[in-house]
């Protein structure tokens, strides 16, 4: 989610020529090559939007006469760390690199998704206006900039012919700044201060100049920059605190609340260990389900690839996934556009529109649709005498439910949270991500660990993950985490899916309730999806506890929010119900191996 550029950021050469470049007008094309290609690069060439802020960007393309379709990247992550601009002018197609308002060397305030749909809509109908375009605008970016062309996509510009949206969200609320109701921490601390550092730049760069200053005050006094106080850096960071439930300043922005309004087709690559797998998974079926014109609803595309922001590959996390497991984002682009702005028959239309990377497999798989229709929902009830505590505990999973079972308990104490060991973990170098071992956290008493006898034959499961969950405790609020995990013949328990509830929103994420102490609930915890062959002599996993800290903030037990500045906490008792009248399962759906 942040650029190759931001190693520059901080030091004051950067400081300076950002501002200078901010201000400089527009360059006259400079003549570049790329291979034996010769193209035109403009540099800060500026549009004006609705409301007048200048938005500036860096254009690439052709140097031959003619007019060609534009591929349009909007980002807030800096437009000189764009490197694609030179491939696509090499391959006929005009490619506009814009700062997004507020950020870098665009004017106006910074303050995330507000402003992109209508920006959005003005950058589509300016960019297919310039005099070398054919009037045909694809969007091209990932993370944030995946969300600039789904929030441009819902605007409905005219000129808008298609979109590549890569590990991007569907709805802010649920997938970005919270999930299951736990307050995304480490993604929103660290992505909110990386980006906080541009707004620095930006309030100091008009400082730089000592004429700014009073230059009677003896040379001693200099203040070397005035860089004032934190205020103002992130002011939506706080605003997102404000807004634990899913009100209106959450639905305002929500992508999937208007998949109805989106009229092209789009490609749509996202990671299994990625922070926004379902996201791009709801993108890709929301828009086919729902989407508003026939070519949309029948022209979305869906690829999954293994680690998303969690990395590249091959090697995502522990695994080593083969080389063929590597998606190169460029190539795909170049066909896709190709397929859709210039009608090139490259064989994309004979394709099936869905593309999962099959993990334990370690090879692709074309499905028809998502979910895959082959599959059979499966149940693996817990089961227990009692002691499923930790990795030497009695919890299993069985396909046979049970009749009278004792209740498996634990006691979640929030001033020892279990760590955050691998998954998609993004938003603080410290942490590991992607498939990692588990053994180390499977130890605690407070994670409960059911596992399967070791497979007769290979189990493929393909589709969504979620734990259906009887449930009680002695506080008034606290989470429900779950994990499933993979276990090799060697013991090496490597994690696949993950999620968390806190149970307040157990009903509603709008509403929330607080527990009554002691009653019993039924909660559903979603762990995302995944696709993965467990191997004969594997062994299916499942992690059950209360916290998965710092990629989700502590639950304190309390019923407090995460934006309260309240420090107490309260241990939490917590019981999971296994028994005839509470079967509590594992559910995934199966497909057939082959």
């Amino acid at each position: 989610m942040t650029s190759s550029y931001a190693g520059k950021s901080g030091s004051l050469a950067a400081v300076v020529i950002l501002v200078l470049e901010s201000l400089a007008p527009a360059r006259a094309g400079e003549i570049q090559l790329f291979g034996s290609t010769q193209i035109v690069v403009e540099r800060n060439v500026s549009m004006t939007t609705r409301d007048g802020v200048a938005l500036r960007s860096d254009i690439f393309r052709p140097k031959a006469d003619g007019k060609y379709p534009v591929i349009l990247e909007r980002t807030p992550y800096d437009k000189r760390a764009e490197t694609f601009g030179p491939e696509l002018a090499s391959h006929g197609y005009v490619m506009v690199v814009q700062d997004v308002r507020g950020r870098n060397a665009s004017e106006g305030e910074w303050y995330p998704f507000r402003h992109e749909s209508d920006d959005g809509y003005d950058a589509v109908e300016w960019a297919a206006g310039l005099p070398y375009s054919n009037g045909k605008v694809g969007m091209y970016g990932a993370s944030y900039v995946g969300a600039t062309q789904l929030y441009a996509a819902i605007a409905s510009p005219p000129h808008l012919a298609c979109i590549m949206p890569i590990v991007a969200a569907s709805n802010c609320h649920e997938q970005w700044v919270y999930q299951g109701g736990a307050f995304s921490q480490a993604l929103n601390q660290g992505w909110s201060s990386s980006l906080s550092v541009n707004v620095l730049e930006r309030r100091v760069g008009g400082t730089v100049q000592p004429s700014r200053r009073d230059m009677k005050l003896p040379p001693v006094t200099y203040p070397m920059l005035d860089v004032g106080t934190s205020d103002g850096l992130g002011d939506y960071y706080y605003d997102w605190l404000k807004h634990p439930d899913y009100d209106a300043f959450w639905k305002a922005w929500s992508i999937e609340e208007h998949f109805s309004r989106i009229m092209v087709p789009g490609l749509h690559l996202g990671g299994w260990y990625d922070i926004f797998q379902e996201g791009t998974i709801r993108n890709f079926a929301g828009i086919t389900r729902e989407g508003g014109s026939d070519t949309a609803r029948g022209g979305q595309r869906l690829v999954m690839m293994v680690g998303g922001h969690a990395g590249p590959g091959p090697k995502v996390g522990e695994v080593d996934y083969g080389k063929g497991s590597v998606v190169d984002w460029g190539s795909l682009a170049l066909r896709w556009f190709d397929f859709v702005l210039k009608g090139v028959d490259n064989g994309m239309g004979r394709e099936k529109p869905v593309r999962l990377f099959v993990m334990g497999q370690d090879s692709w798989d074309e499905e028809a649709a998502w979910p895959v229709g082959r599959a059979a929902g499966t149940r693996y009830y817990l089961r227990s005498a009692g002691g499923a505590n930790a990795l030497s505990g009695d919890g299993r999973l069985d396909p046979a439910p049970p009749a009278s079972e004792p209740a498996d308990r634990f006691v979640y104490d929030p001033a020892d949270p279990v760590p955050t060991l691998g998954g998609p973990a993004f938003g603080d170098v410290h942490l590991k991500q992607g498939p990692y071992d588990q053994r180390e956290n499977e130890k605690r008493a407070d994670v409960l660990v059911y596992t399967t006898p070791p497979l007769d034959h290979p189990v493929k499961i393909v589709g969504p993950v979620t734990l259906d969950l009887y449930v009680s405790s002695s506080a008034v609020d606290t989470d429900f985490t779950g994990k499933l995990v993979d276990v090799g013949a060697d013991g090496a328990a490597r994690n696949l899916a993950e999620g968390i509830l806190r149970a307040r929103y157990r009903d509603s994420r709008e509403r929330p309730e607080p527990l009554e102490p002691g009653r019993v609930y039924r909660v559903e915890v979603g762990l995302g999806s995944t696709a993965q062959v467990f191997a004969a002599g594997h062994r299916i996993r499942l992690e059950v506890s209360s916290s998965n800290f710092p990629r989700f903030d502590r639950n304190l037990n309390t019923g407090t929010d995460s934006g309260s500045p309240a420090t107490a906490s309260v241990r939490a008792t917590n019981s999971v119900l296994h028994d005839g009248a509470h079967p509590s399962a594992l559910c995934v759906d199966v497909v057939p191996v082959n």
